[in-house]
């Protein structure tokens, strides 16, 4: 009786893990945040400190939105691609165009705190995470394909 007891706490105690570990990170977007209806999700890495590869991506996206339609794209900028986020960019009405098609951009945050990087420094609007890395595996695993420019 007491085995059968342990061995089905277990199970719950395993379980509930598993549903902490399921869930999104701070600061992501919700499974239903993204377009009503995408059938296709994207995520694109942005690691290069170019203001040329950030305008291709920019480009990009826009071509991928005209071929498929209502398209779920994130972009996460990491270490030197972060750039292509702040407020002063060469590239932040592009962003921001993108934005208003429903583009979601998120910005690394270990390295805001590595380039000492605040909020106020970046586009308004942009989602944040902890760990870029971390992010773009996060949404591979919603379905996400991965796109490195």
């Amino acid at each position: 009786m007491h085995r059968r007891f342990f061995a089905i706490l277990g199970l719950l105690v395993g379980l509930l893990f598993g549903l902490f570990a399921l869930a999104p990170a701070a600061g992501a977007a919700p499974k239903s945040a993204g377009k009503a209806g995408a059938k296709h999700r994207v995520v694109f890495q942005v690691n290069e400190d170019d203001t040329r590869k950030w305008n291709t991506i920019l480009a990009n996206i826009n071509n991928v939105q005209e071929e498929l339609g209502r398209v779920e794209i994130t972009v996460v900028a990491i270490g030197p691609g972060l750039g292509m986020l702040k407020a002063d960019a060469l590239t932040a009405n592009g962003v921001q165009d993108a934005m208003a098609a429903g583009v979601r951009f998120v910005a690394c945050g270990n390295t805001m705190k590595s380039l000492h990087l605040s909020k106020d420094d970046m586009i308004d609007g942009i989602a944040y995470a902890r760990a870029g890395y971390v992010e773009i595996m996060r949404l591979q695993k919603l379905g996400h394909a991965y796109l490195r420019p």
